[in-house]
């Protein structure tokens, strides 16, 4: 981890360090000591790797280490703010503009002096710490071939596998193994590998083990070989290994094999899977590296009946292995299947039941375990010893580290090690190379089962520095965001992190990490001091609660617990990422005083995440003074403006602004002033989706690397800047006036301006008819998706040759019903959302084979909407569809019982006449009995339907749904699950 730390520091400080070089002569030697401290942590970071691997067993070590990664981390503090003063002095330079008030960042005692006798401070602990080396045995790091740790060998021993080793209590294998066997057995020449992937613990290993004791793979194969890989894999005698396994060799062979070369090893080995039906389980491969070590000793180009069953944590080795031939993830067991594994290994060996006492203990003690068999298996054996209630409830209280550390206490004070499911998941954690344990351990700060956003997390990665530009390697052209995006598929595919859901595009959008991920996650932070959470939900937190410099703060607030948090002992200084994570609309008064704090106190901040506070505030004028800022977001909190000192904030990245609509001030603006011009990096820019503007025009002249710009208002901009920030991928604008939008199309068209890299576009107009619209569209030839507000009279027909549109939402457009057959006729169109007063008219007709690729379908308030007519073959891919109070409509169309794909019907805020028609014996019972899941929300009664305003607040569920057994899911008393979110789908780059 240090080593990562260093890398970032290094690779942070190379461009400051080079401007207070060239400054050199104004700075009296200041520009050498940066550049000796960059060389000293070059040499510093070649003995890291060492150093890191051995933190776990070496007390010293881990101590050498932290001071290496705080003292790297201070002298990045130090530079960066140097060099921010340095460049305040070009003359004309924009910096100068922006840094001509930090007088209250810097005192005026500060002078290069000064800073150059931090360094050298900093300097003198690096060469003590560097010297020391020798003392510790720390090494510079070694080949691959250097002999494994005590501690490696050790795991290894214990996590080795063997074929006779039969498993007992095996629950919810019967399907997977099913499966694989079949895939196994099939008939075919061409050699084939299956691979099992999935995280620590998942139970690869016992599924790999019952495929093969099954009698139908005994009978099919010849011979049978099982070899456990695990982390350090040498080939040649993997090779040899199997060998001896399929053949059974008599002493005699087997010496004259222990000397024969790896070739002579793999060309035998090929030679008999090539004769011979064999089956080679290869359990626990790690890496790429591993399986083209092993390769050569499989007829894998030949004509063989042979087969090899691979496991893996990682999705990229069993991919290369099987080369798509058949991947299999094993499911985590859910809630019942748990229970009977629970307490199969709980009551083993004994005729007894559990009791109902300890019924409720061992449900309560199992949540936590996520369906992880390894946890189940842990914490059942654990129980199976403890025979009172108040053993259970002790084993309760502690449930967590129980699970994760094991049970033998004094195995771990004696050796250090763990020997529950943190040791195998640790597994994981060590393998990761040093910049995804970066990225992972960010993922400590979000709480307990929170789904993350995916492009918020990267954007979060690029501001920490985790991530740099390869766009200067061997002339690649791949940006910051699609490396940050590589980061987290990586981690998806070593099992570490979880998908929730997938965009349109086929990119994860949002992600999450397993529960038991989450302990060892939160665990390694802490022990790398890398992030500190504060949780409010379990009582106050204050400065004093956390231990350690710590340099990034989460804080989870909650709306029962006053929040009294400040930075103004000055013990918080050093901090560099605040991030809040607030319930929605969290109301709670705020304290003036810890406002100030919050944009005042922490001066080294480079991430601020200040969002969901729905209580009104100032943001005080010190927030210019967060110089180091690199990522701000005030998204759905209620600030009043933005003061004219963000103009200093020239290094951020990120700049969310979309503060929260007030419930009690529909007019509510946001006032925006003239701040944007300086901010050079700014990659992502979210104005407020209502705001006015004070001053000068906005300016976005010099947005060079802006990629989003969302809700810009015409009027409130300068068009010669808009039109000139060609490499948007993200766009949404506003017109209150079609006017303005014939202006912005002027301009696109006398500047032959097309928009070649945006991918979603937004366009709103507050008042009038306008289809000038078309226009700009026509200048975006790429889009995938596209969002139209406000009145038009005709959709246009160009879009019908827009290949890549798979997602439209229309909103207040009020178009005719025949506006239907341009839509329905998209080739490629997904989702679609016909939104409050999108279309006006009584009949709405989806024409025969009509909307061929639509899965996802919202029908909210169509007001005027009576009838609407489902003919034969429309809509043949549809997975899920909403009708959201379009209290006129009296049934459902007779098509949807031919859409044999439909997954989901969600009914909301729709008459109770209307939601009667769909329980068993109802009207409409036989058009959606198929439906598997069936959920209707806030059902309306005749005497009390408000107006839409009303009804969006309704609270009340009522879920009913047909009885028969087609229907495998039934919600209660919850909002339905949404289409993907038509605010934040993520859109392909």
């Amino acid at each position: 981890m240090a080593e990562a730390v260093v890398s970032i520091v290094i690779e942070g400080i190379k461009p400051l360090g080079d401007l207070i070089v060239r400054e050199a002569k104004l700075l009296s030697g200041v520009g050498y000591q940066v550049e000796l401290a960059q060389v000293e942590l070059h040499l510093m970071s070649a003995f890291l790797k060492d150093a890191d691997s051995r933190t776990g067993d070496d007390e010293v070590v881990r101590i050498w280490v932290k001071l290496i990664r705080d003292v790297a981390y201070d002298l990045e503090d130090v530079i960066e703010s140097f060099a921010l003063k340095v460049a305040s002095r070009r003359r004309g330079g924009t910096m100068k503009i922006a840094l001509k008030r930090f007088a209250c960042v810097f005192n005026e005692g500060i002078d290069r002096h000064k800073i150059g006798s931090e360094i050298e401070d900093i300097m003198t602990t690096l060469s003590h710490l560097r010297s020391s080396l020798q003392s510790y045995n720390i090494r510079q790091s070694d080949p691959p071939q250097r002999v494994a740790s005590f501690k490696f060998q050790k795991q290894r021993d214990l996590r080795r596998t063997y074929a006779h080793e039969i498993e007992s209590h095996l629950v919810g294998l019967e399907e997977s193994t099913d499966i694989l066997v079949k895939e196994l057995v099939r008939e075919g020449k061409r050699h084939r590998v299956v691979s099992i992937w999935g995280m620590g613990g998942s139970g690869k290993t016992t599924l790999a083990k019952q495929v093969h004791l099954q009698n139908e793979v005994k009978r099919h194969f010849d011979g049978f070989a099982w070899v456990c890989i695990s982390q350090q894999c040498i080939g040649r005698d993997v090779l040899e290994d199997i060998l001896v396994k399929l053949t059974s060799p008599p002493e005699e062979r087997r010496k004259q094999i222990a000397k024969m070369e790896k070739d002579e090893i793999a060309k035998t080995l090929c030679g008999i899977q090539t004769e011979k039906r064999c089956l080679v389980i290869l359990d626990d491969i790690w890496t790429h590296e591993a399986w083209h070590s092993l390769k050569p000793g499989f007829p894998v180009n030949e004509e063989t009946e042979s087969r090899i069953l691979l496991t893996t944590r990682k999705k990229e080795v069993a991919l290369l292995a099987s080369r798509n031939d058949f991947l299999h993830q094993p499911r985590p067991l859910d809630e019942k299947q748990s229970w009977e594994l629970f307490q199969k290994i709980a009551i083993s060996g004994s005729d007894s039941t559990i009791c109902a006492k300890k019924t409720e203990l061992g449900k309560k003690m199992l949540v936590h375990c996520s369906g992880l068999p390894l946890a189940i298996r842990m914490l059942a054996g654990l129980l199976s010893r403890r025979e009172t209630d108040d053993e259970w409830e002790t084993v309760l209280r502690n449930v967590n580290v129980y699970i994760m550390r094991g049970t033998n206490v004094l195995d771990r004070q004696n050796t250090g090690q763990d020997y529950g499911v943190l040791s195998v998941l640790a597994l994981s954690y060590d393998d990761l190379p040093s910049h995804l344990k970066l990225c992972f351990l960010y993922l400590a700060q979000y709480p307990e089962d929170h789904e993350i956003p995916v492009k918020r997390l990267t954007q979060l990665w690029i501001a920490e520095g985790f991530i740099t530009s390869t766009s200067e390697i061997q002339g690649s052209v791949e940006i910051m965001e699609d490396v940050s995006y590589g980061c987290l598929t990586e981690l998806v595919e070593r099992s570490m992190v979880q998908v929730v859901n997938y965009g349109l595009s086929g990119k994860v959008k949002t992600c999450r990490l397993h529960d038991l991920m989450q302990d060892l996650c939160l665990q390694k932070a802490k022990e790398e001091n890398f992030l500190g959470v504060g949780n409010f939900s379990v009582g106050p937190v204050s400065n004093a609660t956390l231990i350690g410099k710590v340099r990034r703060l989460a804080l989870h607030l909650d709306e029962n617990v006053k929040y009294e948090f400040s930075g103004k002992d000055g013990r918080d200084g050093h901090i560099r990422s605040l991030l809040y994570f607030a319930p929605k609309y969290f109301n709670r008064k705020w304290n003036k005083r810890i406002i100030r704090s919050i944009f005042n106190d922490f001066k080294l901040l480079r991430v601020l995440k200040f969002e969901n506070i729905d209580r009104e505030f100032e943001l005080p004028k010190t927030i210019g003074n967060l110089v180091h800022l690199r990522f701000l977001s005030l998204k759905d909190s209620a600030f009043r403006a933005l003061p004219s000192s963000v103009s200093n904030l020239v290094l951020l990245q990120t700049l969310d602004l979309r503060g929260c609509l007030l419930s009690y001030c529909f007019f509510w603006m946001t006032k925006i002033r003239y701040v944007f011009s300086n901010m050079e990096q700014l990659r992502h820019l979210y104005l407020p989706s209502q705001h006015s503007v004070s001053g000068k025009k906005l300016s976005f002249a010099r947005l060079r690397n802006l990629q989003t710009l969302l809700n810009v208002s015409i009027e409130k901009c300068d068009l010669n800047d808009l039109v000139q920030l060609t490499n948007l991928k993200k766009l949404g604008i506003i017109a209150s006036q079609p006017s303005h939008l014939k202006r912005l199309k002027n301009v696109l068209i006398l500047r032959s301006i097309t928009y070649e890299h945006l991918r979603s576009l937004t366009l709103t107009v507050y008042r009038g008819c306008d289809d000038l619209r078309r226009d700009i569209v026509l200048r975006c030839p790429h889009l995938y998706k596209l969002q139209l507000n406000g009145k038009i009279t005709a959709l246009p027909e160009e879009l019908l040759g827009y290949p890549n549109l798979t997602k439209i939402k229309l909103r207040g457009t009020r178009l005719k019903g025949d506006q239907i057959e341009i839509l329905e006729k998209l080739p490629n169109l997904r989702v679609l959302y016909l939104d409050v007063f999108s279309f006006e008219s009584e009949t709405m007709v989806f024409s025969q084979g009509g909307f061929p690729h639509l899965e996802f379908l919202t029908l909210h308030y169509l007001r005027d909407l009576k009838e609407w007519r489902v003919e034969k073959e429309a809509m043949p891919s549809l997975q899920r569809l909403r009708i959201k109070y379009c209290k006129e409509l009296l049934a459902v169309p007779d098509g949807l019982q031919d859409i044999t794909t439909l997954k989901e019907l969600t009914i909301d805020r729709m008459p109770s006449r209307f939601c009667s028609r769909f329980g068993e014996g109802g009207e409409d019972f036989y058009k959606i009995k198929h439906v598997p899941s069936l959920i209707i929300t806030n059902i309306l009664h005749l005497d009390e339907e408000p107006e839409m305003e009303e009804a969006a607040g309704a609270s009340r569920v009522v879920v009913t749904g047909p009885v028969s057994d087609s229907h495998q899911e039934l919600t209660v008393d919850a909002s339905p699950p949404a289409p993907p979110d038509e605010e934040t789908e993520d859109i392909p780059s």
